[in-house]
């Protein structure tokens, strides 16, 4: 199975369960190199669906505090692409059998080369690629290189996307669509912007892949909120705040935890006939 049909396949037995797809994000090397692997089984134990997995960038010019911090510090601890590589197979290894797609910025992909960086990243696992800041004009060579590999090519639309650039990004896109929710950075946020649900309504209308959304969510019920109109719901924020806050030695248990407290959102009603 290549990593397009196992995206496809997690949110497909998400629905066959009547719910919507929990994407967890969590950035590599934090709060430790070695707490990696642990975090992710702990998030896929729990209930995550699909793993977004950042790749610390020293200018991560989409993330709010929270994953800047975390990214910054993840880095001092010599976290490296490479290193992102090596726990994605071993977190392979330890058992984690979810779609895992390393997010990261393009200087490194571009440095790293991207037919190499594609190899690479497919040999380690994992499933496909989130680009924040490669917009749809530029992404042909990298598309390219994904559908060599066979990864999926992941884009984010915003609330000021056109119709335009969401059938063009829709032409690349394999696994899923990423919306972004608000205007601005990641970080949770006290509620779902409703403009959202009219943009991922707009995305339908070009393209069958699973549609999730993401930038802001952090509580059940903000889960609850997007599994009625979206295939999934990604948090990123809540889960790197619940790492953070206390002893790195019990990080993945707080990561645990936190999922199981937003898993039960990602339940649809039962509407009544």
């Amino acid at each position: 199975m290549n990593g397009k049909e196992r995206i496809r396949n997690a949110f497909r037995n998400a629905e066959a369960d009547g719910r919507s797809a929990l994407v967890m994000f969590a950035t590599s090397g934090f709060p430790t190199v070695d707490s990696t692997v642990p975090i992710l089984k702990a998030i896929t134990n729990a209930g995550a669906d699909v793993i977004e997995l950042g790749i610390p960038f020293s200018d991560p010019l989409a993330e709010g505090p929270t994953i800047q911090k975390s990214s910054y510090a993840a880095l001092e601890a010599g976290t490296t692409p490479e290193t992102c590589l090596d726990a994605i197979r071993e977190a392979r290894a330890a058992g984690v059998e979810e779609p895992i797609l390393p997010m990261g910025y393009y200087n490194p992909i571009l440095a790293f080369g991207l037919q190499e960086y594609c190899r690479s990243v497919a040999d380690a696992g994992a499933d496909g690629l989130i680009v924040p800041d490669l917009p749809t004009p530029e992404a042909g060579p990298l598309h390219e290189a994904c559908e060599r590999y066979g990864i999926a090519l992941v884009p984010l639309l915003a609330l000021t996307s056109t119709d335009e650039s969401i059938a063009s990004a829709c032409e690349l896109a394999s696994g899923f669509i990423y919306c972004v929710s608000v205007l601005g950075v990641t970080g949770a946020r006290t509620t779902v912007n409703e403009r959202v649900k009219d943009l991922v309504s707009r995305v339908r209308k070009h393209t069958d892949l699973p549609v999730a959304v993401g930038f802001g969510i952090s509580t059940a019920d903000h889960v609850a909120e997007v599994s009625e109109f979206a295939d999934g719901a990604v948090i990123g924020s809540a889960l790197v705040n619940a790492v953070a806050d206390g002893e790195p030695s019990r990080a993945a248990e707080r990561a645990g935890a936190y999922v199981s407290s937003v898993l039960p959102g990602t339940h649809r009603k039962v509407v009544a006939e």
